[in-house]
């Protein structure tokens, strides 16, 4: 055993297993115990390579249970290898967790990079690179994930999410509806055989993944930043304007904001504070 304990973050490969470092693979080899999200994805990985390390499970149904065990082993002394199913622990993963606990015990943490989705797609998409945000899985609630598109509305930057593949149609259908008129990028299998990057404009991207039967692998998904019309102020007295005759037509107010929105190109956040301004 180590005489100095410490936490290892090994960035793995996203799906095409000779992705990873000679760093990773070293440190895999010379750890004490690989902590893995998933035991059978990771023994794929060390037997491909030859590599015998005791590995234990670490998920996120296990890590709250097992960090203060894992905790004092660390600090007795001991190298634990922290690995995820694909790319770098702790993002968008319960990794994040043991990382934390090991900060705030005064445990070295120490990440060797590797492969990376957001990376890889981001590039493969063709969109601005630039500036890009990463906003992880949305919620699956209608309600939560709309307010969460509408405060990213007028971010000036590429949109990066991840989605599982039966999700995927529902996710860029809202999408399409929170940021109209922009260009976007649905990636998955990414560094695998079937490997694929659909590149379309964000309504149309939402119905040609509609009509697939099924999507099959970790999936990406990309939306541009808006265009110039759209971060432009909104000139408010024509919004109101809009926003009243819709009413007078009887349409309810948060149905007419929704409408606008769409139709301008707006955020709805904002079409909704003009709405409501006295």
């Amino acid at each position: 055993m180590s005489s100095s304990g410490r936490l290892i973050v090994c960035a793995t490969p996203i799906g095409n297993l000779g992705d990873v470092t000679l760093r990773v693979l070293d440190a895999l080899r010379d750890a004490d115990t690989v902590a893995a999200e998933d035991t059978r994805v990771t023994r794929k990985l060390l037997a491909r390579y030859e590599i015998d390390t005791r590995l234990e499970r670490c998920d996120e149904h296990t890590v709250a249970r097992q960090t203060p065990a894992l905790i004092g082993r660390l600090l007795g002394g001991e190298v634990i290898a922290l690995v995820s199913d694909a790319g770098t622990p702790g993002v968008s993963d319960p990794g994040s967790r043991l990382v934390d606990a090991c900060i705030d015990a005064g445990v070295t943490v120490d990440v060797f990079p590797g492969a990376s989705a957001i990376l890889t797609a981001l590039v493969a998409s063709g969109l601005p690179t630039n500036a890009f945000y990463f906003g992880g899985f949305l919620p699956r609630k209608a309600g939560e994930r709309r307010r969460a598109l509408d405060a990213l509305a007028s971010l000036d930057a590429t949109l990066v999410f991840y989605e599982s593949p039966h999700r995927s149609a529902v996710t860029l259908a809202a999408l399409a509806e929170a940021l109209p008129g922009r260009d976007a990028a649905m990636a998955r299998e990414l560094t695998k055989m079937h490997e694929e990057v659909v590149r379309e404009p964000i309504e149309q991207l939402a119905v040609t993944i509609a009509a697939r039967e099924s999507l099959k692998g970790e999936v990406v998904l990309l939306v541009g930043p808006p265009p110039a019309l759209v971060r432009q102020p909104a000139d408010a007295a024509d919004v109101r304007a809009h926003v009243d005759a819709l009413i007078a037509e009887g349409v309810s107010k948060s149905e007419a904001v929704k409408r606008i929105a769409r139709d301008l190109g707006l955020p709805r956040s904002e079409v909704y504070e003009i709405a409501h301004r006295v």
